[in-house]
Order: structure tokens, then C-alpha cells, then sequence
């Protein structure tokens, strides 16, 4: 055979590729020897040249910060999945504690409330207030609830569903990301609409009233939760297409519009105040996204006459939409502390923030109401999710009959249990939370109360109601929490030549939703 190739005419192939293999040696080799050794060579601390160093070392302790470093960022993200999921999971039963709250305790407390109103004939009238100002928070609480829904029932939800079905799957896509824009333009502005509303109607008379009056906030704010209301409603419809579509890619395309946000966050700079900001919009949109797959699955589960068989049906739908979410919060944390350099601790900091405001509220003279305090905190405003939910529900399941109403008695009762004992898990936790962050001495501290120059001598009523550092008194609904130390609250003054603001630094326990949501992050 190697002498049929030998003689054969195409032995070139294999002889050319020899020679040129080592002629490159040969001349690699010569090279080697006539080359002089850079300036900075010494043979005591390089070893000889040669052709192929196989053998040659190297000692990362020589380095030991930079690969130390580099470990701990690599334990940083295995443990972020850890320390999110813990906040999440306290977050969203924070959520719940709030939006179960409008149908248990806040129905009760306006009955008490129009009892006491109904009982002043009898009982006499006793101080310059008829109720006192939470209970006409709750009184108006509720009845914006009671016209919301009568309104909502002019809202035809079948016409809206086959409305949006109509429509292409870009254009589904595109609607879809335009309402998740106006749900956090809606909740931003929403909840200073219901602030306003709450301190008009609870101001003290003795002051000189700069509002234009109680019944325009409260209009506006009956405008707000409905228009909200309807815009949540449309977001479940678009999620209800999705479900039903045959080939399942509007719901491709929604899931994939989550791991677009990576892109939008990852890439940015990211403070501890910045997170803590973010991290409490991710817990808000989570809860919010199980609310509308409830609502989506209670609409199919009327269409199909409530067959259990059709629940397995859209059980891996739910499933994928619940596992992206978790996915995305989960890559899009570990990334943002990885290039920011932030410890995976600082989670527990904002359990502890979030377990300092449920504890603050508990007390005997807490300055807000707890919903109100999530609401501000995480942007989560119940009322209009509160109402598109009433509104699905009484239209999905027909109550006839004494035993219905038992039935929805015994569901009531079921939800006020549910609702205590959420509660005093979530106060033991926050105990517990606020002892091992050591803010158990902020629990007693008080604003401080020195007044301006300008500022006018409080009334009574004013001095009962928490007052603000600059000596204004505070809303009924404003945070309590904002315990800055003297340097936070004077910040550093900006020199005459410096051309950059500075804003003051702000401690975690005042940073709300809506706080740093205008500041621009660079």
C-alpha cells in the first residue's frame, strides 16, 4: 500500500504538508536561539525559555484579596435566592394581611362606626369631633368601595374579553406592557389622591384650610379607584386571551416581556435605598400577578361549568407564569448585588424595615393605619384590586337560596380567621425581626418636635397627631417610621461652587415606593 502511494501521482498531499511542518519548526527553533531575553528577565526568577513550557507554575496566594473577593461574590449569588425568597414570602403576607383587611375588618369597622353616629342622639354629644379620624377613614374607605362596585357593574366583562381577543398578538403585546406603565403611574399617584383625602377630611377645624374641600377629594378619589379598578380589569382580560389562545404564543411573548427587565436593571447602579425600592415593587407586582391568575382561573372555571378537570387544564399555564416570575426576581437580584457589591445581608435590613412598620402601626398611638402604611410602602393599593375581585366573584358564583348565604357567612367567618391569625403570626415574626436588628429603642423614640421661626404654636389636636421634624403636624396616613438621626436630617450643604445637587441621605426606614421614584440613577 506505501509503495502504491509512493508511486501513485498524488503522493504530494502527503509529503508537502511535511516539509512545510518542518520547515515552521525549524525556523520557531532558530528563533528561540537568536532572540535576546527582554529587560526585565532574570534567570533567578524566570525559568529558561522554551519551545513549550509544560511545566510552568504559578501561585494564586500571591493574590489572595482579589480571588477571596471573587469566592464570596460567587456565595453571595447562591445565597441571594435564600435571603429574597425570605423577604418575598414576608412581603406577600404583608400583602395579604392588607388586602384581607377590606373584606373583614374594615366592613365591621364602618358598621361601629355608623352605630356610633346612629347611637349620639341617645348616648349625648361629648368633644368637637362626631367620629374620630380613623374611623372616618374607614367610613370613607367604604363608601368608596360601595360606589366603585355599583359603577363597575355597568362594566361588561365578557364584551371587554372578546374585545381584546379580537386584536393581534403585537398588538396584545404592546397593550399589555402599556398597562403595566399605567398601573405604576395609577398606584404612584392613587395613593397621594387617597392621602389628601384622608387628612381633608380629618384636619383639625382650628386651622386655616388651604383644600377645596372634602367632597372634590372624595370624588376624585372615587374617579381614581374606578378608572384603577378597570385598568386591572383589562390587564386580567389580555391574561385570560393569553391562557385561552390556542398556540399559547401571546403567552410566550407576556412571559418574555419579564426577562426584559433584566435587561432594564441589571445594567444600572444600584444603592442599598435603590434596592430597597425595587425590591418592594418586585413583592407588590408578584402578589398582584397571583390576584389576576385567581381571577383568571375563577373566569374559566365559569365557562366550563366549575369542572374540576379544566383546573388540571390550566395548572401548567399557572405554573410557568408563577415559575418565570420567581426566576426572573431571583437572576435579576443576584446580578444587580454582584455589580454593585452589595452583601446578600442586606435583605434581613429590609425584613427588619418592613417588620418595624407593622409594629410601629400596632401601637396605641400609631400615626396611620397599617394597610395604609403597605399601600405607602410598596405602592400595593388594595381598594381597586379589592373591588375588581368583588365584582369577578359575585358575577362568577351565583349565591341563591338560605343555604348559599350560610355558605357565604361560613366564607366570611373562614376569611376573618384567616385574617387574625396572618396577623399574629406577622406581629410575632416582626417582633422578632426588629429585636435581632436592634431597632426596639426606635419604637420608642419621637420625632423630633423643634418648630420653625414661622411656624404657629400647636393646638391640642395637633399635639395628639404625630409631628413632623420641621413641626408641621403629619397626616393620619404618612409614615411613621421616618426616624432619622440629626446629621441625616440636616444632610451636608452644598458648597457655593459645586454644581451638582446633593440630596441628604435617607435611612431605609423612610424610603417608601414612591420616594426615589423621580431620582435619577446613574
Amino acid at each position: 500500500m506505501c509503495i502504491y502511494l509512493l508511486n501513485s501521482t498524488h503522493y504530494e498531499v502527503f509529503i508537502y504538508p511535511c516539509f512545510f511542518l518542518q520547515r515552521t519548526l525549524f525556523s520557531i527553533l532558530r528563533f528561540y536561539k537568536t532572540v535576546k531575553p527582554p529587560f526585565f528577565y532574570h534567570s533567578e526568577k524566570f525559568p529558561p525559555l522554551s519551545f513549550c513550557q509544560l511545566t510552568r507554575g504559578y501561585f494564586l496566594e500571591h493574590n489572595e484579596a482579589k480571588y477571596t473577593e471573587r469566592r464570596e461574590r460567587v456565595y453571595t449569588c447562591m445565597r441571594i435566592p435564600k435571603e429574597l425568597e425570605k423577604l418575598m414570602t414576608f412581603g406577600f403576607f404583608l400583602c395579604v394581611d392588607a388586602f384581607l383587611y377590606v373584606f373583614t375588618l374594615l366592613p365591621l369597622r364602618v358598621l361601629l362606626a355608623l352605630l356610633r353616629l346612629l347611637t349620639l342622639p341617645c348616648c349625648g354629644f361629648s368633644g368637637s369631633r362626631l367620629l374620630q379620624p380613623a374611623q372616618v377613614c374607614d367610613v370613607l374607605k367604604g363608601l368608596i368601595l360601595v360606589l366603585c362596585f355599583s359603577m363597575m357593574h355597568y362594566v361588561d366583562y365578557s364584551m371587554m374579553y372578546h374585545l381584546i381577543r379580537g386584536q393581534s398578538v403585537i398588538k396584545l403585546y404592546i397593550i399589555y406592557n402599556m398597562l403595566e406603565v399605567a398601573d405604576r403611574l395609577f398606584s404612584s399617584f392613587g395613593q397621594d389622591i387617597l392621602d389628601a383625602l384622608y387628612w381633608t377630611a380629618t384636619e383639625p377645624k382650628e386651622r386655616k384650610r388651604d383644600s377645596i374641600g372634602v367632597i372634590p377629594h372624595f370624588f376624585m378619589a372615587v374617579f381614581y379607584v374606578f378608572l384603577h379598578a378597570i385598568l386591572i380589569m383589562v390587564q386580567a382580560s389580555t391574561l385570560n386571551v393569553a391562557f385561552n389562545s390556542h398556540n399559547k404564543s401571546l403567552l410566550t411573548i407576556m412571559m418574555s416581556n419579564n426577562f426584559v427587565e433584566i435587561k432594564g436593571s441589571v445594567f444600572k447602579k444600584f444603592e442599598k435605598n435603590n434596592l430597597f425600592q425595587m425590591s418592594n415593587s418586585d413583592i407588590k407586582e408578584r402578589f398582584t400577578s397571583y390576584v389576576l391568575l385567581i381571577i383568571v382561573c375563577l373566569r374559566n372555571m365559569e365557562q366550563f361549568s366549575w369542572n374540576p378537570d379544566h383546573l388540571w387544564v390550566l395548572f401548567p399555564d399557572v405554573f410557568m407564569v408563577v415559575t418565570s416570575e420567581v426566576a426572573v426576581d431571583i437572576i435579576k437580584h443576584a446580578f444587580i448585588t454582584k455589580f454593585n457589591d452589595i452583601t446578600a445581608d442586606v435583605y434581613s435590613e429590609y425584613r427588619a424595615s418592613l417588620a418595624f412598620d407593622l409594629v410601629s402601626s400596632r401601637q396605641k398611638n400609631a400615626c396611620t393605619d397599617y394597610s395604609d402604611s403597605v399601600a405607602r410602602r410598596m405602592g400595593f393599593i388594595p381598594l381597586p384590586l379589592a373591588v375588581l375581585l368583588i365584582r369577578v366573584v359575585m358575577t362568577s358564583v351565583k349565591v341563591q337560596g338560605a343555604l348559599s348565604y350560610t355558605c357565604v357567612f361560613l366564607c366570611y367567618l373562614g376569611l376573618v380567621t384567616l385574617k387574625v391569625l396572618n396577623s399574629i403570626v406577622l406581629l410575632g415574626k416582626s417582633c422578632v425581626y426588629v429585636k435581632r436588628a436592634n431597632m426596639e429603642d426606635k419604637l420608642f423614640e419621637k420625632p423630633s418636635t423643634s418648630a420653625s421661626s414661622s411656624a404657629k404654636t400647636p393646638s391640642k389636636a395637633d399635639q395628639a397627631r404625630c409631628p413632623t421634624p420641621s413641626g408641621t403636624p403629619q397626616s393620619p396616613v404618612v409614615q411613621p417610621a421616618a426616624l432619622l438621626s440629626k446629621e441625616e436630617e440636616e444632610g451636608e450643604a452644598p458648597e457655593a461652587d459645586e454644581v451638582k445637587h446633593r440630596t441628604p441621605k435617607k435611612d431605609l426606614l423612610e424610603i417608601d415606593r414612591f420616594t426615589i421614584c423621580g431620582n435619577r440613577i446613574d
